[in-house]
């Protein structure tokens, strides 16, 4: 940087006479950049650039360079965009001119144009991965848009003004009371922010009154200096408040300290350092646990991974000095910006970082703490976070509901925004129909068995429809009961699920006027073994006896007409008897059953789902041994002999009463 300096002074040394005037431009331009002032600065690049038309093209390119870092620096991306793209057009442009265009571009929601640019960028940094990690992260972005989180987020006009307003922290348990960071005109410092254009910040107080509404923001006496306060956080009982002191003076850099204040009556009393860092460091942006012990915050000392890192400190008992400070890792930690972290009581810890995957500038993630004290970290996704500057969360307590701030509005100003999850909502539509027919059975009564025991009871309507609303984390039964057919259920559950849902299911009713055919009931030729594939269907069987206790049923074996009348009902009574034992090794009681064989005698009728089938056989016919010899091919006649070898079963009581009851 010095280097580029030197010769951007040297060019305008040699252009003209105005020169003197010109390098002094520069150099104040420079030396506000250098000091962190780069609201002041863009004016003074801007005025060196308009005078440097006849410099050599690297210099003006150097110089729009500077002026687009600036615009990025007090986090203005739609200048900075606008900077970089006229950066990126000269072929003496900085590599970093190509990526910062895209990170840009990502701010401002242009996703696709992002990843042509960080494609560009690749050609000329191959070996930087941090162009795939964009691309990736500008997918994803898309992704998250298009599938957003349950998260309903309401801007919080009450409380926002023109200026910053930003790092909300809950003041009371009842959450009445909102202490937060602003640069608004009430603030104490009379100075005006060299890094922003804006004044000093102060913390401000709101308080929710009867209507449900915030009061006008006051600054909070005593805590509030000169100097830029802010990111309040109280400790669990709401009688501690820590907050970020920076001090500024012009054209130099100064640390950051964390204060402290206990309340004393009804007032706080004066604030007092930490010391958890020296003065002339960075240390910002406090969490407190709820027993006040264990303190993190964001820093850039050293033995950290790049930018800002979160760090911990911890005190044996309240009053206690804290321990030397403790990085919490690369699970959090990147060469980016880890900031404003905020602890809940569950121990998961929420921070902001612009070095993980996101879908801006900063995101908020969320880290969940491991027995081995490594962290799981997740990005917050939409509408939580978006293309802008997502920072600074509260929770209350354990509800999923808080503020937080965001830039996304596109003023460039730091709001703040409420946010909540909103209660899951299940509900469940269901339809009765006749399993053969397809038509809605109306009347019917459907039972809902809850597993955390809430049953209820419905009856279907003309169309066969009914309606429950279901609770969160609870299996359903709906079983659904009707004269005539054997009773049937279908299964749901809200476990698991985190969003609200509308249930759909549909109840098959078989109506027990005819006999019901069992599927897939399969023997070797000349057997009556049970094959394995016939389990399913079997298993089927048992849960319907099971759902029906008061049903008892004939189990009824046929044949095809090959071999000889005696030979096919002999072999029919052993193949239903099978049955019959599988069905009571499954617990259904041998009283329920009985079996018998019917041979070669009750050919079976075509119907129109067998019609639908094979179409060479007409609806309504009997597929006797008669009508089979008539067939045009042998294999039709095998597909109809194989539609004769049936089992079913019948309905013979619906009022048997279980003796073990």
């Amino acid at each position: 940087m010095r280097r580029t300096i030197v010769i951007i002074l040297l060019i305008i040394i040699a252009s003209g006479t105005n020169a003197p005037a010109q390098k002094r431009k520069a150099e104040r331009a420079y030396a506000a950049f250098e000091a962190g002032e780069y609201y002041d600065a863009i004016d003074e690049f801007k005025d060196t650039y308009s005078r440097t038309k006849g410099a050599d093209k690297a210099v003006r390119t150097e110089l729009v360079y500077m002026i687009a870092e600036c615009y990025r620096l007090i986090n203005d991306p739609r200048n900075a965009e606008t900077w970089y793209k006229l950066a990126v057009k000269s072929s003496t442009a900085r590599p970093d001119a190509q990526y910062w265009l895209a990170q840009s571009l990502k701010k401002n929601g242009k996703y696709q144009q992002a990843v042509d640019e960080l494609k560009k960028y690749k050609q000329i940094a191959p070996s930087d991965a941090r162009a795939d990690q964009e691309i990736r992260a500008c997918e994803l972005a898309l992704e998250w848009q298009r599938n957003p989180e349950a998260y309903k987020v309401e801007e919080m006009r009450d409380l926002n003004s023109r200026d910053a307003d930003f790092s909300p922290a809950y003041g009371r348990d009842d959450f009445g009371v909102i202490y937060f960071t602003s640069s608004r005109e009430d603030a104490s410092g009379n100075k005006t922010h060299g890094a922003t254009g804006q004044g000093f910040t102060d913390i401000f107080e709101s308080r929710l009154d009867k209507k449900s509404k915030w009061s006008t923001p006051v600054p909070v006496d005593v805590i509030n200096s000169e100097f830029e306060d802010g990111t309040p956080v109280f400790s669990g009982n709401f009688r501690e408040l820590y907050f970020t002191r920076c001090e500024a003076g012009k054209r130099e850099k100064k640390g950051c300290v964390i204060m402290y204040s206990k309340m004393t009556g009804e007032s706080w009393s004066e604030p007092k350092n930490t010391g958890i860092l020296p003065d002339s460091v960075v240390a910002a942006h406090p969490a407190i646990s709820s027993d006040g012990l264990t303190m993190y915050f964001a820093s850039d000392i050293s033995g950290g991974s790049g930018g800002k890192d979160i760090w911990k400190s911890t005190r044996a008992s309240e009053g206690d000095a804290w321990s030397v400070p403790r990085n919490l890792g690369p699970d959090i930690n990147t060469p980016g910006n880890e900031l404003f972290p905020f602890l809940r009581s569950d121990g998961n810890l929420y921070f902001s970082s612009d070095g993980l995957i996101g879908m801006g500038g900063l995101d908020i993630f969320k880290a969940v703490p491991q027995p081995d004290e490594s962290w799981v970290v997740t990005n917050m996704k939409s509408p939580i976070n978006s293309s802008a500057d997502d920072f600074g969360i509260a929770f209350e307590n354990e509800n999923e509901k808080g503020i937080f701030t965001s830039t996304r509005k596109g003023r460039g100003n730091d709001e703040l925004y409420a946010f909540e999850f909103p209660p899951l909502r299940f509900n469940v539509t269901g339809l009765v129909k006749d399993e053969k027919t397809g038509t809605p059975i109306n009347g019917s009564t459907v039972l809902l068995i809850a597993s955390d025991g809430n049953n209820l009871q419905a009856e279907t309507g003309a169309g066969g429809d009914f309606r429950f609303a279901l609770r969160s984390d609870v299996d359903y039964i709906f079983l659904a009961q009707k004269d005539g057919y054997l009773n049937g259920k279908e299964k749901e559950t809200t476990k698991g699920q985190e969003r609200s849902r509308d249930f759909m299911v549909t109840i098959l009713l078989t109506a027990i006027d005819k006999p019901i055919e069992l599927p897939n009931i399969f023997y070797d030729f000349n057997k009556w073994d049970l094959r394995p594939e016939s389990m399913v269907s079997l298993d089927k069987l048992v849960e319907t006896l099971n759902d029906n206790p008061k049903v008892t049923i004939e189990l009824m074996s046929h044949t095809d007409s090959r071999d000889t009348e005696e030979y096919n009902y002999d072999l029919s009574q052993k193949r239903a008897q099978s049955v019959v034992q599988y069905l009571i090794e499954k617990g259904i009681e041998p009283e329920r059953l009985s079996a018998k064989g019917y041979g070669e005698s009750s050919p079976k009728v075509v119907d129109a789902s067998i019609a639908a089938q094979a179409s060479f056989l007409r609806n309504g016919a009997t597929l006797s041994e008669t009508y089979i010899n008539s067939l045009s091919s042998e294999e039709q006649k095998e597909i109809a002999h194989q539609i004769n070898r049936r089992t079913e079963f019948r309905v013979l009581r619906i009022d048997y009463i279980s003796p073990k009851k």
